[in-house]
């Protein structure tokens, strides 16, 4: 397995990571099949990534088979961008088997050098491998958003985690 940064020719395998990621998880943000993201769409959003200083996409790549992303989004204005606002997707055949903590670690040494101290995100409460992944990388609880989301008819916290590089 290889982490690497995102390609512009990754954008299909990419695209079909996040709808998978989405429906097999009942934590993410969007739910299966609620988002419809072209191609030409996900190339745009790569091409916006790749020309900011402190954003990246991070591929967990098994010889061509996409596994897994970690998305780092920094801020953009001045006051912001030490920090970077992060999203993680790990396939479920591929779960438990380190790759969450080896796209933090290459997440770790890009911001490193890029001059990033802050790394946030958000986890819902109760998704517990999620939690102790980001505990396991050094993420702290901030704070509780209040039924921040809404699934499968019932409101849910999130807890605001960072770390401090």
């Amino acid at each position: 397995m290889k982490i690497r940064h995102i390609e512009i020719a990754d954008a299909e395998r990419f695209r079909n990571l996040m709808l998978q990621v989405e429906a097999e998880s009942d934590f993410m943000l969007y739910e299966a099949g609620e988002r419809d993201i072209s191609i030409e769409r996900q190339k745009s959003m790569i091409k916006s990534i790749q020309a900011q200083e402190n954003a990246a996409i991070f591929l967990a790549d098994f010889d061509g088979d996409l596994a897994g992303y970690l998305i780092a989004v920094g801020g953009k204005a001045k006051r912001t961008k030490h920090s970077a606002y992060l999203v993680i997707g790990i396939n479920a055949d591929f779960r438990g088997n380190g790759i969450g903590s080896k796209l933090f670690q290459a997440l770790e040494a890009w911001a490193q050098e890029k001059g990033i101290h802050r790394l946030e995100l958000t986890v819902v409460t109760q998704n517990e491998a999620a939690l102790g992944l980001y505990k396991k990388a050094g993420f702290e609880v901030e704070g509780t958003k209040r039924d921040s989301l809404l699934i499968d008819g019932d409101y849910v916290n999130e807890y605001y985690m960072a770390k401090l590089l």
